[in-house]
C-alpha cells in the first residue's frame, strides 16, 4: 500500500513541476519539513509563499502559519532553520524573525528552468489543468468562464471607461485561457433604446449611404449629434410651457391654450417622432428592424477591424436588444412573486434598505420598472444574466465595468439573489476600474478608439526619427509605429492598480525610457538582435552547458525566470495586470545590467552557447507575459 501511495504522490509531484519548475523545490523543502515539524508535507506546501524580492530567498515559510504549539515562532523558527538538512537543491535556510528563507541552488536550478522553457516556448508558466472540474481528472471537462468587456454604445462616443474595459477584459481572458477554462469573450452593446429612433429619422434629413459605409461609427456619432441640435430647442421651449401651464394650474387660470401648445409642440418634436420610431421596433415592425440591424451590423464590423488592432476579438455580440421581452416579464414575475419588489407611486422598486444586513441596506432603492411600465437597465440586465446561464450554463461570469458601476452591479448580484436565483449570482464577479483624466487627441475631445490609436501612433513615428541610424534599419516604419503605439498605450492602462485613476499622457507613455510600452518593445526587439548576431541554431542552444551560468548577474536572471508561473498563479488570485508588468518590467530591468557582464558575441564557444540559452529564455518568457498582456512583441525597432 505505501509503494502505490508513493508512486501517486510522485505522480502529483511530476505533474505540479512539468507546470511549474519551483514546485520541485516546493515538494523538496516540504518533504524535509515534515519530520522536523511535525506538521503534513501537503500542509507545509500550501504555506510555502512567493517572495516579492530577491533579497527574502526564492521562497518563504511564515512559521506563524503551521500554527505549532509550544515556543514562540522566532524560536521554531531558529530550531527548524538548524535542523533542516542542506540539499543537492537547497541550501540551509536563513532565519529572518519568524520567517525561514529558502535559497536554490543556481546550478541545478538553472538546467530545470532554462530546459523547461526552451522545451515548453509558449506553454511555459501556464497550467491547463487549473480550468478543469477536476484538476486531477483530465476527462472532467473544462470549466466556462465568461468575460464581458467593452461594451461600447452605438452611435456614441467611444470613451476612457470602454477602452479600459476593452484594454482589462481582453487580458483576463487571455489570463483564463491560459489557466486552461473555456472563455467565452462577450460585448455587451449598448444597441437599443430611443436613440435609435432618433438615429433612424437623423439618417433620412442628414444620412450620406456613401459615409456611412466608409465610417458608419462616426457617421451615426455624427448625424446623433445634428438631430440633437435640433430635439434640444425642442426640449427646452417644450419643458418651458410645461412650467408655465403647471403656474397656470396651481392659480387656477385658463389653461385650454398652454395644453393645446404642449401637445401640438409634443407631437411634431423630434423626440416624439423618435419614441414612435422605436415603438415600431419594440413590435417588431420589419422595416424599422431592418435600418437597426443594418446600423448594429455595420457598426460591428468597424469594431471588429479596431479590436483586432488590439488583438482583441469576440465570440459574442450581445447587447441590450438581444433580451427578450419575456425574459425581462419572467424577471419581474419572480421578483414579485419572491416579495422582492413592491408597488411605489406607480413604479416598481425593490427596497434593500428593510434588509436588515447593513451591507444590504447600504445598497439603497434600485428602480425596476418606471411609471409607464417600461423596463429600465436593471430588468434588462437581470433577464440577460438568467439567460447567459441557461445559454452556456457558466461556472463564472465576470462584468468588467468601472467602478462608477459598482452600485448598479451590487444591487444586480443581491437582487438576482434574492429573487431566487443565488445558483447565478454566486458566480457573477464584478472587476471595476478607475477613471482616466485628461483623455483627448490633438483634435480635441476623443470620440473614437481609433482617434486615440491614430494620435499615439503618429507621436511613436515621430520619437522613432529621432534616432535616423536606426529608424532607416526598420522595414515598415509606420506599421512598427503603430504596434508601438498600441502598446504604450495599453501598457499605460495596466501600469498601476486596476481601482486607481489615471492621467493620459501621450509623453510619458511614448517615452522608450521608464517603464512604459516601448521600453518592453525594446527589451523583446534587443533580445531578437542579440539572437540574430549569435548565429546559433536551437539544437545549439539545448545541448549547452548551463553549469557555466555562474555570474552573479545570470543568476538572479535564472531565478527572476523561474518565478514566472508563480507569476501567473498570482494573477490569476489578483486579476490585476499590473502583477505581470511589474514582473516584466523588473526582469527587463535585471537583463538591461546583464549585457555587459554577460556578453554573447565574441564569447569562447561554450560560453557563448550558455549565455545565449539564457538569453533565449528569457526573449520566451517576456514574449509570454507581452502576448498575455495583448500586446504584439517587435522583433526589430
Amino acid at each position: 500500500m505505501a509503494t502505490v501511495d508513493a508512486r501517486k504522490a510522485a505522480d502529483v509531484e511530476a505533474a505540479f513541476a512539468h507546470h511549474n519548475p519551483v514546485d520541485v523545490y516546493r515538494f523538496q523543502i516540504s518533504r524535509d519539513l515534515e519530520p522536523i515539524t511535525g506538521k503534513p508535507a501537503a500542509e507545509i506546501f500550501e504555506r510555502l509563499q512567493w517572495t516579492q524580492t530577491m533579497d527574502k530567498g526564492d521562497l518563504g515559510l511564515p512559521i506563524p502559519s503551521l500554527r505549532i504549539q509550544g515556543k514562540k515562532p522566532g524560536e521554531q523558527a531558529i530550531d527548524f532553520g538548524e535542523k533542516y538538512p542542506e540539499s543537492s537543491l537547497v541550501g540551509k535556510p536563513i532565519v529572518n524573525g519568524t520567517f525561514l528563507q529558502f535559497y536554490f541552488k543556481p546550478e541545478p536550478l538553472a538546467k530545470l528552468v532554462i530546459t523547461s522553457i526552451l522545451k515548453k516556448k509558449q506553454y511555459y508558466g501556464t497550467n491547463s489543468t487549473l480550468g478543469l472540474r477536476d484538476p486531477k481528472d483530465p476527462t472532467s471537462g473544462r470549466k466556462t468562464i465568461i468575460v464581458e468587456f467593452s461594451s461600447p454604445n452605438i452611435a456614441k462616443p467611444f470613451h476612457a471607461g470602454h477602452l479600459r474595459s476593452t484594454i482589462i477584459g481582453g487580458f483576463l481572458a487571455n489570463l483564463y485561457e491560459i489557466a486552461g477554462w473555456k472563455v467565452i469573450r462577450m460585448n455587451y452593446l449598448g444597441d437599443w433604446g430611443r436613440q435609435f429612433g432618433l438615429l433612424a429619422n437623423a439618417f433620412e434629413v442628414y444620412g450620406s449611404e456613401e459615409r456611412l459605409q466608409k465610417d458608419p461609427i462616426g457617421h451615426l456619432f455624427d448625424i446623433y449629434v445634428e438631430i440633437n441640435k435640433v430635439s434640444k430647442p425642442e426640449e427646452d421651449e417644450i419643458k418651458e410651457k410645461k412650467e408655465r401651464l403647471k403656474i397656470a394650474e396651481e392659480a387656477k387660470g385658463n389653461t385650454a391654450q398652454l395644453e393645446k401648445e404642449v401637445a401640438e409642440l409634443d407631437a411634431k418634436s423630434v423626440n416624439e417622432r423618435a419614441r414612435q420610431y422605436f415603438k415600431r421596433l419594440e413590435n417588431g415592425d420589419e422595416d424599422a428592424l431592418a435600418i437597426w440591424s443594418r446600423f448594429r451590423n455595420l457598426s460591428i464590423q468597424r469594431y471588429e477591424k479596431t479590436y483586432a488592432r488590439l488583438n482583441i476579438h469576440y465570440d459574442v455580440y450581445s447587447g441590450e436588444s438581444q433580451v427578450e421581452k419575456w425574459r425581462m416579464d419572467r424577471a419581474a414575475d419572480e421578483l414579485r412573486a419572491s416579495g422582492v419588489s413592491e408597488d411605489s407611486k406607480g413604479a416598481v422598486i425593490v427596497d434593500l434598505t428593510k434588509s436588515k444586513d447593513k451591507n444590504v441596506k447600504k445598497l439603497g432603492k434600485a428602480l425596476v420598472k418606471k411609471t409607464d411600465g417600461s423596463s429600465l437597465y436593471l430588468t434588462r440586465d437581470l433577464g440577460e444574466a438568467v439567460k447567459r446561464d441557461e445559454l452556456y450554463h457558466f461556472d463564472r461570469m465576470i462584468y468588467v465595468v468601472s467602478s462608477q458601476q459598482d452600485m448598479h452591479l451590487a444591487q444586480l448580484f443581491k437582487i438576482l439573489e434574492l429573487m431566487g436565483r443565488k445558483e447565478v449570482s454566486d458566480k457573477c464577479q464584478h472587476v471595476n476600474f478607475g477613471m482616466v483624466q485628461g483623455m483627448s487627441t490633438r483634435r480635441g475631445t476623443v470620440k473614437f478608439l481609433d482617434d486615440i490609436l491614430r494620435d499615439v501612433g503618429e507621436k511613436m513615428h515621430e520619437v522613432m526619427k529621432r534616432n535616423d541610424k536606426k529608424y532607416e534599419q526598420v522595414e515598415n516604419p509606420e506599421q512598427t509605429a503603430d504596434t508601438l503605439g498600441i502598446s504604450a498605450v495599453m501598457v499605460q492602462d495596466m501600469k498601476g492598480k486596476r481601482i486607481n485613476d489615471y492621467e493620459f499622457s501621450l509623453e510619458r507613455m511614448t517615452s522608450f525610457e521608464g517603464d512604459t510600452g516601448p521600453y518592453l518593445q525594446y527589451a523583446h526587439a534587443r533580445l531578437c538582435s542579440i539572437t540574430r548576431k549569435a548565429g546559433l541554431t536551437p539544437q545549439d542552444l539545448e545541448s549547452a552547458d548551463l553549469s557555466l551560468l555562474k555570474e552573479s548577474h545570470a543568476v538572479n536572471l535564472v531565478r527572476a525566470l523561474a518565478s514566472w508561473p508563480d507569476v501567473i498563479q498570482q494573477t490569476l488570485k489578483t486579476l490585476e495586470p499590473t502583477t505581470v508588468l511589474t514582473y516584466l518590467f523588473k526582469m527587463t530591468h535585471m537583463l538591461s545590467s546583464s549585457y555587459d557582464v554577460l556578453q554573447v558575441v565574441g564569447s569562447e564557444y561554450e560560453l557563448k552557447r550558455a549565455r545565449m540559452a539564457l538569453y533565449e529564455a528569457a526573449r520566451q518568457v517576456l514574449k509570454n507575459g507581452m502576448i498575455l498582456l495583448g500586446l504584439n512583441p517587435v522583433e526589430r525597432m
